[in-house]
């Protein structure tokens, strides 16, 4: 699987801004009465939001920095936190690692942090499993501050290459 990440256009950021999951991922998509909203959010270069293309096809995001962090958990250890989320078409498919290792290896050039970490609603095992096969350990659950769902912080403990991932290319 070839990958490229790169900005985001504004095409890319309204198919994201309609993206719609079914139950239980629902609680992912965004109101749709909040388009331009959202689209303003994504475009704008402070929430460092990037695309994932795969053979030029739009696939994911990603984001860094603030976008990954969710009210009530603890962010308080510098750190990097990556946002990502998948084209729900493509969930459940057994891409996530590639997509993750990908973000990971443009994090670590894009950002040289000391460490990367994500932050994933309790009930996502799917999302679980595949930051856990990444290397990545549980540190600390909580609930979001308005909505009560808990949540899990993940921070990278291994480096761990798939096997099955072609060396991303990636782009800024």
């Amino acid at each position: 699987m070839s990958l490229a990440i790169q900005s985001l256009d504004e095409a890319n950021a309204r198919e994201m801004a309609g993206w719609y999951y079914d139950a239980p991922y629902n609680f992912y998509n965004l109101n749709p009465n909040e388009i331009e909203q959202n689209v303003h959010y994504f475009l704008d270069p402070q929430n460092n939001f990037y695309g994932i293309f795969e053979k030029q096809e739009f696939v994911g995001y990603c984001s860094f920095g603030e976008d990954g962090q969710v009210p009530g958990g603890d962010y308080s250890t510098p750190g990097l936190d990556i946002g990502m989320g998948i084209r729900p078409d493509l969930t459940a498919q057994g891409r996530g690692s590639c997509y993750v290792e990908a973000v990971i290896d443009f994090a670590r050039q894009m950002f040289a942090p000391p460490f990367v970490r994500v932050t994933i609603a309790a009930f996502n095992q799917r999302a679980l499993r595949v930051w856990y096969k990444a290397g990545f350990r549980a540190v600390k659950t909580f609930e979001h501050q308005t909505q009560g769902v808990p949540f899990v912080i993940l921070v990278q403990e291994t480096r761990l290459a798939s096997k099955d991932c072609e060396k991303s290319l990636l782009v800024k």
